[in-house]
C-alpha cells in the first residue's frame, strides 16, 4: 500500500474531489499561486486555475463569509485559515451562521462548507500562534469538527466530508503534516462521527484525538514491555462524538486515560470523563485521569513550549497512577 505524508493526503482528497465535482472551489489567504503556507494546494492554481482556486485578502470574515454564501447558493467551498487561530476573527460566521443556517430556516438552506485550518503547539509559534481551541469550536451544535490523525483517515475523512452537506471545521495538526502512514489507492472514504480503536489492550483505555495518538501509541508500546496493555481509542471527530466504542473499551479495562493537547479546563477531557462516569459508572476500578497542556500561554522558548506540551512519558505515569 502506498505511503504518503498527512499533507499529500489531505492534497489526494481535495484533488480528486475537485476532479470530480466541478461545484467545488478553493478560497483563503496565499492558496493560489503560493501553494499555501503549508504547500497543500501546490499546483493547484495551474490545474484548476483562478475561477477555482481564490487568493483573498488576509480577511478572515470574509474569507468564511463568502464561503458560507457560496455553499448557500449550491456551491461547496473550501476555505482555509491557515491557522485555527486565526479562526478567532471569523468566529461569529463559523458559529452563528455556518453552524446554525439550516436550523434557523428549517431545513431551506443547506451550508456545506469546509474550513480547513491547522492547530496545535510545538513549533515555537508563540502563545497566539499555537493554540488548540478545538473543543471551543466542538461547543456548537451544526458544526463537525474533525481532527484526523493519520493520513489515511486525513484522506478519507476530507473525501467525505466533502460528499455531505454539513458545515465542517477540518483541523489538521501543523506537527503532523510530514507524518507518514498508509493510504490505499483509489477512491475510498471513512465515515465521519466514527471513533476507533487504534490499538488492542486489556488493562487500561487511553482516548485521544489528533497530535496526540502518536504520544499515545508511543506511550502504549513503552507499557507493553512492561507487559501492560493499552486500548488506544482515537476519537477522530469530536462532533458528532462517538463514545461507543469508549464505552465498550472501558467495561473491558475499568480504567481510563484521556490525552488531549488542550488545556485541561473545560477541555475535551473533562467531556469525555464526565461520560464515561455518567456511562460506565458501575464499571469503574478506578478515577478517570486525564493527560492535558499545562495551563499557561504555550511559550515561545522550545525548551519551555516542549515542557508545556504532553509527552509519552505523562501518559505512561498516568497509566500506572490508574492501575
Amino acid at each position: 500500500m502506498p505511503q504518503l505524508t498527512m499533507r499529500e493526503a489531505i492534497s489526494q482528497a481535495l484533488w480528486e474531489e475537485m476532479e470530480a465535482n466541478p461545484k467545488i472551489f478553493l478560497l483563503g489567504e496565499e492558496i493560489g499561486v503560493w501553494g499555501g503556507t503549508y504547500a497543500v494546494t501546490r499546483g493547484f492554481y495551474d490545474h484548476f486555475g483562478a475561477e477555482r482556486v481564490k487568493d483573498t485578502p488576509i480577511a478572515e470574515g470574509v474569507i468564511a463569509g463568502a464561503a458560507i454564501g457560496a455553499a448557500m447558493g449550491g456551491l461547496r467551498p473550501v476555505a482555509e485559515m491557515m491557522t485555527i487561530n486565526f479562526a478567532f476573527l471569523a468566529f461569529d460566521m463559523i458559529v452563528n451562521h455556518a453552524a446554525k443556517l439550516h436550523y434557523m430556516f428549517n431545513g431551506q438552506f443547506k451550508v456545506p462548507v469546509i474550513i480547513r485550518a491547522a492547530g496545535g503547539g510545538g513549533r515555537q509559534l508563540g502563545a497566539t500562534h499555537s493554540q488548540t481551541p478545538d473543543v471551543i469550536f466542538a461547543h456548537f451544535p451544526g458544526l463537525y469538527v474533525l481532527a484526523p490523525a493519520t493520513p489515511y483517515d486525513a484522506k478519507g475523512m476530507l473525501k467525505a466530508a466533502l460528499r455531505q452537506d454539513n458545515p465542517v471545521l477540518f483541523i489538521e495538526h501543523a506537527t503532523l503534516y510530514q507524518a507518514r502512514g498508509e493510504v490505499p489507492a483509489g477512491d475510498f472514504t471513512v465515515p465521519l462521527g466514527q471513533s476507533e480503536v487504534k490499538r488492542q489492550g486489556k488493562d487500561v483505555t487511553i482516548v485521544t484525538y489528533s497530535k496526540m495518538l502518536q504520544i499515545s501509541m508511543e506511550a502504549a508500546n513503552q507499557l507493553a514491555t512492561e507487559g501492560i496493555e493499552a486500548e488506544v481509542v482515537d476519537l477522530r471527530t469530536l462532533r458528532p462524538l462517538d463514545l461507543e466504542p469508549v464505552f465498550a473499551s472501558f467495561k473491558k479495562t475499568n480504567r481510563a486515560v484521556i490525552v488531549e493537547e488542550g488545556w485541561k479546563s473545560f477541555g475535551v477531557g473533562a467531556e469525555i470523563a464526565a461520560r464515561t462516569y455518567e456511562a460506565c459508572f458501575d464499571y469503574l476500578d478506578a478515577p478517570i485521569k486525564r493527560v492535558a497542556q499545562l495551563e499557561v500561554p504555550l511559550p515561545y522558548n522550545r525548551e519551555l513550549e516542549q515542557s508545556a506540551i504532553p509527552k509519552a512519558a505523562d501518559v505512561v505515569r498516568a497509566v500506572k497512577e490508574v492501575l
